[in-house]
């Protein structure tokens, strides 16, 4: 069984930035937002479920999800959020465990940005979260995403506050725009892993 640490962070955050820096030490990645695609790739149940609830405007011209089209309906109605939850969550949590454990390294980063709001952190053994200021992932995230500031809001407040992610850490990481020491930050904390792997019962 490897040691599991979770990594976690608000929109914005910068989550795929620090995963990208671990993987560069040859450390597997295991990151939800990517299964959670895979669970809804076109002739999947999930898909053809996702579908017939919300009918064939919600997929796209070239046959995918309507990605977009899906967060503004989720994000604006707490009932079909609930359901898609309750459809996709069984899946995502089925293969997660299938990714965690195939790899023989001593430890796995597991990248959930939903980590506090799905009550999982247990499932980790440390938790690491990648923490910037509101106003830092309000202008990343419109600056990607290409979304009103309203979206962004939303978003954020559909997320736990930054006091209790950070209440969840083990270990915090600042991921500052223009932040030139992320790299030498990824690498103690690669080495602090690789030694509690270890030492694991």
């Amino acid at each position: 069984m490897p040691y599991i640490v979770a990594l976690t962070g608000g929109i914005g955050s910068g989550k795929t930035t620090i995963a990208n820096n671990f993987a560069k030490f040859g450390v597997p990645i295991v990151d939800a937002d990517v299964i959670a695609r895979q669970v809804v790739e076109p002739n999947t149940p999930a898909f053809d479920a996702i579908r017939s609830h919300f009918g064939k405007e919600i997929i796209s011209l070239d046959g995918t999800l309507n990605r977009g089209l899906l967060r503004d309906i989720i994000f604006s109605n707490t009932n079909e959020k609930k359901w898609l939850n309750t459809l996709l969550h069984p899946l995502i949590q089925q293969e997660t465990q299938k990714q965690l454990y195939q790899d023989n390294y001593p430890y796995v980063l597991w990248v959930v940005p939903l980590l506090i709001e799905n009550n999982i952190s247990h499932l980790a053994d440390r938790v690491l979260v990648v923490d910037v200021t509101p106003e830092e992932q309000i202008q990343r995230t419109i600056k990607r995403d290409n979304i009103s500031l309203e979206q962004v809001k939303n978003i954020l407040n559909a997320q736990v506050s930054r006091e209790k992610r950070l209440s969840y850490a083990d270990d915090v990481i600042t991921n500052h725009t223009k932040d030139t020491s992320i790299q030498d930050k990824v690498a103690n904390l690669h080495n602090k892993y690789l030694t509690l792997a270890k030492i694991k019962p």
